[in-house]
């Protein structure tokens, strides 16, 4: 296969444009799941929240205005094909300049501190980005992209099980993330899993699951299975929208999984608010 060559400013704008439409326009998965749980929920409390959260999303598509005054913290999930070569630039600088630009030009909220700790300085663009890059075959790259406000990332957790806690264990220390967690990361939400790999390819799992558009299933039918009751299981748990009661206290459980060690079974929760911002794009 020849190299492809792609320049800088493209993959700048590609992703200038993911963000400031992720912020601006809900995922139709997301809308389509706000409107159905709109029509099942039974409190009338839980029902006029989720007309107003659609409500939200309407005025803010139409005014091209932030869903949500978080505009959260940049996270991009690449694939990146080997047969690929940007010019003009670094594919790095690239995507930063494309996060700087979009939340400097779209009035995004710039909640991005350069120092953990210490200093805690806005860098006044919203960058730097977490990047994950894969390298595959081909000449194409793939970005999956989301913005992940802190109320509910806070809210996440991981646990390190051993293989005799089982699926028993798995489903336990998942719902107890998520009841420890209660109205605090703005509910309806959206639970991201990651089951296997090591500490932090669980914890990136359970990230990127978050970015799986919910009216999907994981392709394993026993995995589909589990997204399937811990929905359930969540929605019994009677925090509802905006956690003042109701059926509908999460929106979706996606959960993705990855080979691991005989002696281990991690296990990360990753949780995200309703406004469950995600957009992909192929250059």
């Amino acid at each position: 296969m020849e190299i492809r060559r792609i320049s800088a400013a493209e993959i700048t704008e590609t992703v200038k444009k993911l963000y400031m439409d992720m912020n601006y326009f809900i995922g139709e998965d997301i809308l389509d799941a706000l409107k159905k749980a709109e029509n099942n929920e039974t409190s009338p409390i839980g029902k006029s929240v989720l007309g107003q959260l659609i409500e939200n999303n309407r005025i803010a598509a139409e005014e091209e205005i932030p869903i949500c005054q978080d505009t959260g913290m940049a996270v991009m999930f690449i694939e990146y094909g080997e047969n690929v070569v940007i010019t003009d630039g670094s594919f790095e600088d690239a995507v930063q300049e494309g996060v700087r630009q979009a939340y400097t030009e779209g009035y995004l909220r710039k909640s991005v501190v350069d120092d953990p700790v210490f200093d805690r300085v806005n860098t006044k663009d919203n960058t730097p980005a977490i990047l994950y890059t894969t390298i595959v075959p081909g000449d194409k790259i793939r970005i999956l992209a989301g913005c992940k406000g802190f109320g509910s990332e806070n809210m996440s957790a991981i646990k390190m099980l051993t293989p005799s806690a089982g699926i028993e264990g798995v489903k336990k220390f998942i719902l107890d993330a998520v009841r420890y967690a209660g109205p605090n990361p703005c509910p309806p939400i959206v639970v991201g899993v990651g089951i296997g790999g090591t500490f932090e390819k669980a914890a990136m799992l359970a990230k990127k699951a978050t970015l799986r558009p919910i009216d999907t299933d994981n392709p394993d039918e026993r995995y589909a299975e589990l997204e399937k009751e811990l929905l359930g299981e969540i929605n019994k748990m009677g925090f509802g929208p905006a956690g003042l009661g109701g059926d509908n206290t999460a929106l979706g459980v996606n959960v993705e999984y990855f080979p691991t060690h005989i002696a281990g079974m991690p296990v990360a929760v990753n949780i995200c608010c309703h406004a469950a911002r995600h957009k992909s794009a192929e250059i």
